[in-house]
């Protein structure tokens, strides 16, 4: 058993133990956790720069065209339609029943406090952490959340992986499963090895031998294992949902899309569409209880580059789902506009800045109108009824819940 073991793993096991904790956010995790009550929160990190524009696409700004001559598109090429301003990728077609059910929205041009060096490590930390002091905090937003719970009384966790993530990390009980250690990589994924190790001889020739034999054995890198993996996590977190547990995190990774993004981001785009179908699916009732919350660590220049890609911007799409999305908050918690319309579900959501030359962050990049942690409170609040003192005090030290209250 253990050579047998040992040989399914091999190649996956040495490139991930040869990049080391700098490739830690490659491997796939889930991490969970049990509170009192029937709402269930899900947070699913879109690790590698999601590129906001692609996805919920502003199809009726003129600069889009000019910009993004190659990706940008048209409902010839498939856009989906969302409303007289914004468009679906076709890639993601999968989340439209969710869209005409009222169980799905987006909001658009937000992002974390973040605004360094535009390095994923950095900028992952910040949206994990809720704050701009990043891993130095030492602890994750979710996790602190947990404690604050009304009526919470369990709150044990479970791990699949060598390490939880950093949102769920701290003194509360989060348990971490890893569904599987040979999963699929991403393009973007590879590339990152590439770089990271492109002149180390002897790394850079077992990559290439990995490479080489993954791709004859479909082990390494392989679209279809790859979606295989991400639905099995999706539906291993809603079995785990529609029993005992409240809370689950898990990643997607791939959007770092530096080139061929034409390619590329339809494949990511189906990942994430895949996932939440799936957990929809294996929740059974549960959905209709349920907020999830997928989020990335910055957004994509405005701008295409020489390679077909984008580099790494400021600005980009939250995307919020679930059956709790279709109603109001509750009584009198609503805003009158989401009264009206039954709940924040079937909309497009956020302040757009535009995309002329003046609005771009930076002269490149979307300009962020809204905070990350402002939808992320806003719905701690809704599904959990934690104060907004505590929200701005223990969750997210030094927020306003001004912002927040924009989502109830």
């Amino acid at each position: 058993m253990a050579d047998t073991a040992f040989s399914k793993l091999s190649r996956r096991g040495f490139l991930l133990s040869a990049a080391g904790a700098a490739t830690l956010p490659l491997m796939p995790q889930l991490s969970l956790a049990a509170t009192a009550g029937d709402n269930r929160f899900v947070t699913i990190i879109l690790r590698g720069a999601m590129d906001g524009l692609a996805l919920v696409q502003p199809q009726n700004d003129p600069a889009l065209k000019c910009l993004r001559p190659d990706l940008w598109l048209s409902a010839e090429d498939g856009l989906l339609d969302l409303d007289a301003s914004f468009g679906l990728h076709p890639g993601a077609a999968e989340l439209m029943p969710l869209w005409q059910a009222r169980e799905l929205c987006f909001v658009h041009a937000v992002a974390t406090p973040y605004r360094g060096g535009r390095n994923h490590f950095e900028g992952q930390d910040v949206l994990e952490t809720g704050s701009i002091e990043g891993r130095a905090l030492r602890t994750g937003w979710l996790n602190r959340a947990l404690s604050l719970v009304p009526r919470s009384s369990s709150r044990k966790a479970l791990d699949i992986t060598a390490a939880m993530e950093l949102v769920l990390t701290g003194p509360s009980d989060a348990d971490v499963f890893a569904p599987s250690s040979d999963f699929a990589m991403a393009p973007d994924e590879l590339q990152f090895l590439q770089r990271l190790y492109g002149e180390d001889a002897g790394f850079e020739t077992a990559l290439a031998g990995a490479v080489t034999d993954g791709a004859a054995s479909g082990s390494l890198y392989d679209d279809a294992q790859r979606r295989s993996g991400i639905v099995e996590t999706a539906r291993l977190a809603g079995s785990m949902l529609k029993a005992d547990y409240r809370v689950a995190s898990f990643s997607i990774n791939g959007w770092d899309t530096h080139a061929d993004q034409k390619t590329q981001f339809p494949k990511v785009a189906g990942d994430l569409a895949a996932a939440l179908s799936s957990l929809k699916e294996s929740m059974g009732e549960a959905w209709a209880n349920t907020v999830v919350l997928a989020a990335t660590e910055f957004g994509r220049s405005v701008r295409q580059n020489e390679q077909g890609g984008t580099e790494h911007g400021t600005a980009s799409v939250a995307v919020l789902a679930g059956g709790a999305l279709s109603r109001p908050a509750g009584p009198g918690t609503g805003t009158a506009a989401d009264e009206d319309a039954g709940g924040l579900g079937g909309r497009v959501l956020g302040r757009w800045p535009g995309l002329a030359d003046a609005a771009l962050a930076d002269g490149r990049d979307l300009a962020a109108t809204g905070d990350l942690r402002d939808i992320a409170a806003a719905l701690l609040h809704r599904q959990f009824d934690i104060t907004p003192a505590n929200l701005t005090t223990k969750v997210f030290p030094g927020l306003s819940f001004e912002g927040a209250a924009a989502y109830l």
